[in-house]
């Protein structure tokens, strides 16, 4: 067999991957049962801004799931979340290997400090899960003295390999 002639991926023994992409629509989409669950695992995201001179900006972030909304939240001061208060889109990719899960969408702001608050407090709690009180010392160390800023990307577009 010559060397770019290679069997198909199945006949490799390769796992079989579902690709799919939902198109923008006016409204906004929702997450696929297979989407739900590859983002349900704490993974690291990497949301993508637009920043004022129109060049990309990414920043590795933690991130929650509400229902088919993303969650996100900083520290304020930093430069993605300019971005965001400046032009509400965004892109996050979620990846694991080869498999991943991108979505793009529109951005809600959420300034009040109880509910960033809250949500940084669920993030640490989620990925700091196997050591409990490190997580408990982030919140009260180091969040709880920060100003926080929540932000939530609804989807208007959501492509996926797993």
């Amino acid at each position: 067999m010559e060397a770019d002639a290679r069997p198909p991926a199945a006949a490799r023994g390769a796992r079989t991957r579902t690709m799919q992409t939902t198109l923008p629509t006016p409204g906004h989409t929702t997450l696929t049962a297979e989407a739900r669950a590859f983002l349900a695992a704490a993974r690291f995201a990497v949301v993508a801004t637009a920043g004022a001179d129109g060049r990309p900006h990414q920043a590795v972030v933690w991130y929650r799931l509400d229902g088919d909304v993303v969650v996100l939240n900083s520290a304020e001061g930093r430069r993605w979340p300019a971005d965001l208060r400046r032009d509400p889109h965004a892109s996050v990719m979620v990846e694991d290997g080869y498999r991943y899960v991108l979505l793009e969408g529109d951005v809600e702001v959420e300034d009040d400090q109880a509910v960033a608050q809250a949500d940084i407090a669920e993030m640490a709690r989620r990925y700091h899960a196997d050591d409990p009180e490190h997580a408990e010392r982030l919140i009260a160390d180091r969040f709880q003295r920060q100003r926080r800023i929540t932000f939530r990307l609804r989807p208007t577009r959501v492509s996926q390999d797993l």
